[in-house]
This record gives structure tokens, sequence and C-alpha cells, in this order.
């Protein structure tokens, strides 16, 4: 099993940043991915960028260029810096693990973008 804890949410006004930190625990060796999927209000789950055991990483389309994911292997920590925020940035943010065929998924955390 793996545990993920995430923290950085929050309330910030179009333009701004945030970072989110994803901090990985219990059976951590051969994980494949970790990265970060957002969910909208009543949109699908979809992936915001990943990063592999290699430093491999993608991002969706409507990120590129304005999130940074990166990890700290000695902490076990991912993190998602998000720069130029939009409203269409709101969505609950999960963080998750990918081993095998099993992903782990943190608790979510909240990310409104609003004047």
């Amino acid at each position: 099993q793996v545990q993920l804890v995430e923290s950085g949410g929050g309330l910030v006004q179009p333009g701004g940043s945030l970072r989110l930190s994803c901090a990985a625990s219990g059976s951590i060796f051969f994980i494949n991915y970790m990265g970060w999927h957002r969910q909208a209000p009543g949109k699908e789950r979809e992936l915001v960028a990943k990063i592999s055991g290699g430093s491999a990483i993608d991002y969706a389309d409507s990120v590129k260029g304005r999130f940074t994911i990166s990890r700290d292997t000695g902490k076990n920590t991912v993190y998602l810096q998000m720069n130029v925020l939009k409203p269409e940035d709101t969505a609950v943010y999960y963080c998750y693990a990918q081993k095998g065929g099993v992903k782990y998924w943190g608790q979510g955390t909240q990310v409104t973008v609003s004047s």
C-alpha cells in the first residue's frame, strides 16, 4: 500500500500562483509514476501532469507552460507549481502514484481561482 498526503491548495486570484505538495509513504518502492489529476464540478477527472521514476514528464495541453511538476526523491514528495492560474483551473486536485497496474490516490485538495 502507498499512502499519499497532499497540501497546498487554496483560494487565489486569476494570474496568481500556488504550489501543491504530495508526500508518499508506505510501500513506495517500484512506483512507476507520480502525478496529479483534477476534477472540476460536473466534469470527469483529468490528468494534469505526471513524472516517471526516470523523470520523464507529461503535461495536459491546457497547463503546458504554466504548471511545473517536480519530485524530491529523498523526501518521497512530488510538487506541482502552478503559475498564471485561470478560473478554469478551479478543481479538486488529486495526487496519485502508479505501481504496476494499481493507482493509489490522495484525499484531494481544493484549488479555487477567483477574483
